[in-house]
């Protein structure tokens, strides 16, 4: 063996560094010819408006409205557009994420996210995340129309309110990229980012009904109706256990505002109207605070509790046994979806974005 190594021919590295030189010193070499610059009819073609407006932007002429002037610059910049653009329009591509409820676990999750994916963009784009009252939907209305930057794309998550289907629907006319995010707003048709709620509500009544083994009444609970997505979720879990779940009777959906007394108050009073609860469902927030009463009540043990999003708190409920199952809906992957989807909107990428139904994620004490 040492004789076949000593005889073994030397790697020709010269050749083939000569090869690689050549390779990538060929396109540099004086006789080829140059690339040529995009024109601006193919910019045009990009942006999705005239060849005129993209003279008057790239020339810096105005009389383009800002959002138009956004839609050509990103398209100038994904074709490599050589020339220096106007001082005017070479600022921050700004992206508003307008969200509701800072102090709410889920909602300061997702805020997280966006603020971990504007990281890693280049830093002519920028993501601002506005924090609005669930309460106040004028307001909200108010800055879907009048935002207070100059704004390329707006993704948001809100409450489903007529005067915000009214705002929305008007900023869709205008051609402005927006993506629904965890919840959908009536009488609107721009792209949502979410999982299938209705799907999650079945999944929670499946769940219900082929692991608890003691039959009896089921309760959902949730914030109120403003939230498309309970809603959803809500129909799909009673749809489900009135078609499949023969054991389990729905009987009523509570409002609990996701707010942690409100949520044990009304679960103290199911178990004083239903001696025989067997199921519940909350297809909203405060998880914590129906656990505390699930460990406390002498029957609280009894009841299966199905809930959603894993945090610090639900797993400890699913490890200490008052929660049975979490669904998970990765907010995580709906911030990096919606930011995928408003990229490929405004042309900075060429890349398909598929949008499916995020795939929400089932954990029990087995799976943590």
């Amino acid at each position: 063996m040492t004789g076949r190594a000593e005889r073994a021919l030397p790697f020709p590295w010269k050749s083939i560094g000569a090869w690689i030189f050549c390779f990538l010193t060929k396109s540099a070499s004086p006789g080829a010819p140059p690339i040529p610059k995009p024109t601006f009819l193919e910019i045009a073609r990009r942006a999705g408006v005239g060849t005129a407006t993209v003279e008057r932007v790239l020339n810096g002429r105005g009389g383009v409205r800002p959002e138009t002037v956004e839609k050509v610059v990103a398209a100038a910049r994904s074709l490599d557009y050589p020339r220096r653009l106007p001082e005017a329009h070479r600022g921050v591509i700004r992206i508003e994420v307008i969200l509701v409820r800072p102090d709410a676990t889920f909602f300061a999750r997702l805020s997280r996210a966006f603020e971990r994916i504007a990281a890693t963009l280049d830093r002519s784009i920028a993501v601002h995340r506005t924090f609005l009252d669930e309460a106040n939907p004028a307001a909200i209305a108010k800055r879907i129309l009048e935002p207070e930057m100059r704004r390329a794309a707006l993704v948001l998550a809100v409450p489903d309110h007529p005067l915000v289907s009214a705002a929305l629907s008007k900023l869709e006319a205008e051609n402005i990229p927006t993506v629904q995010i965890v919840t959908q707003i009536s009488g609107t048709k721009s792209t949502y980012v979410g999982i299938d709620n209705y799907a999650a509500g079945r999944m929670a009544g499946l769940l219900m009904a082929k692991m608890q083994r003691r039959p009896g009444k089921v309760v959902a609970i949730c914030h109120s109706q403003i939230y498309r997505v309970h809603r959803d979720r809500v129909r799909g879990f009673s749809d489900y256990l009135i078609d499949e779940g023969r054991d389990f009777e729905p009987v009523a959906t509570l409002f609990g505002f996701d707010n942690g007394d409100r949520n044990a108050e009304q679960l103290h009073e199911a178990f004083v109207r239903w001696p025989d609860l067997a199921g519940l469902y909350n297809a909203g927030g405060a998880n914590t605070a129906l656990n505390e009463v699930l460990r406390r009540h002498p029957r609280g043990r009894d009841v299966f509790f199905v809930g959603h999003e894993l945090t610090e708190r639900s797993t400890r409920g699913l490890r200490d046994g008052t929660m049975d199952v979490v669904l998970d809906q990765a907010p995580e992957a709906q911030a990096r979806r919606a930011i995928d989807l408003v990229l490929a909107a405004l042309n900075l990428h060429d890349l398909p974005v598929d949008n499916p139904p995020i795939r929400f994620i089932t954990f029990t004490a087995e799976n943590l």
